[in-house]
């Protein structure tokens, strides 16, 4: 297997931002159980050491989810699968999964959510449930979600009230683990308002690191679809005013601009809490393997590892 060699974009393409290099420093991403497997090698696109995370969506058979757990284990990779709590059965349910992911594949970090199912397949219903198990003692890693624009799943009012007192609840949790915390958010699509959320977090006294969700380029079209599946709030604006722009409807939107904004940011304020970026490769994980490339994206351990 020959490694590709990567590097900043050249002159003709265009300088490669510092800012959004070092932002992009340490990014993570995502996949499936079904979309790894159209990758041949993903050392041939990712940067040493890169998180990949592993989405386990309802359905998924878990010997699936370990099995691509073990093959990114077996390429270097260090890998974060999903835990939903509403699709886990019951303690013994969980036990089995964790145990699995461990032995067969030497899991260390996972990503603790509620899932996106309305009714749990049994006694769980929430991510703090499944911390409060005890079970993900010999975790490194542990992340929660993060929901900028908020989750009308979680408030139907469109509020931030039980969000907020959820994030307060593991914040507390995270002062009395040894566990390396961190929030892994939704995908946004807009700056100002992400910045207003971290701020207001950090405000709160909610100090647990902060790794944005971008949504890696796509057809327009598939990231309107899915932002509306999702429940992406007022960020969905950027998509809809892109897409009256008839001249620009067709091509792949990208999250440069969003991105460049945070970058700019965080040059601004070194304290800012978000540390990570981690990309949703909506348009396939190629091309947003690529774009991370070429926009000066490297991984391996960040700076802000220690704390999440």
């Amino acid at each position: 297997m020959g490694l590709l060699q990567f590097k900043k974009k050249d002159a003709l393409d265009g300088a490669v931002s510092p800012l959004v290099e070092a932002f992009l420093k340490g990014y993570s991403i995502e996949v499936m159980p079904r979309t790894a497997e159209k990758i041949d090698d993903f050392r041939d696109l990712l940067p040493a050491d890169t998180r990949v995370y592993i989405a386990h969506i309802e359905g998924t058979p878990i010997d699936d989810m370990v099995a691509t757990a073990r093959r990114l284990a077996d390429q270097g990779f260090p890998v974060m699968p999903h835990f939903p709590a509403r699709i886990i059965r019951d303690r013994a349910t969980l036990a089995d999964w964790i145990a699995r992911y461990q032995g067969e594949a030497g899991v260390d970090q996972a990503l603790l959510l509620a899932g996106g199912v309305t009714t749990p397949h049994g006694d769980f219903d929430s991510s703090m449930q499944l911390l409060e198990t005890d079970l993900f003692g010999d975790f490194k890693h542990l992340h929660v979600a993060g929901h900028p624009e908020g989750n009308r799943d979680i408030d139907p009012d469109g509020g931030m009230e039980t969000v907020t007192e959820a994030l307060h609840w593991k914040q507390a949790f995270s002062d009395t683990t040894d566990a390396d915390m961190a929030i892994a958010t939704q995908f946004c699509f807009e700056a100002a308002p992400v910045i207003k959320w971290a701020d207001s977090l950090r405000a709160a006294g909610i100090t647990l690191p902060i790794h944005i969700g971008v949504a890696g380029p796509a057809k327009l079209q598939t990231l309107i679809k899915f932002s509306i599946a999702c429940g992406v709030g007022p960020s969905l604006r950027v998509l809809q005013r892109r897409a009256k722009d008839v001249t620009k409807l067709l091509l792949p939107f990208e999250p440069t601009q969003f991105i460049a904004d945070l970058a700019d940011h965080k040059a601004a304020h070194p304290d800012f809490n978000i540390t990570n970026v981690h990309l949703f490769p909506l348009g396939g994980i190629k091309t947003s393997a690529g774009w991370a490339r070429d926009h000066g994206g490297a991984s391996g351990v960040p700076a802000a590892e220690t704390q999440g």
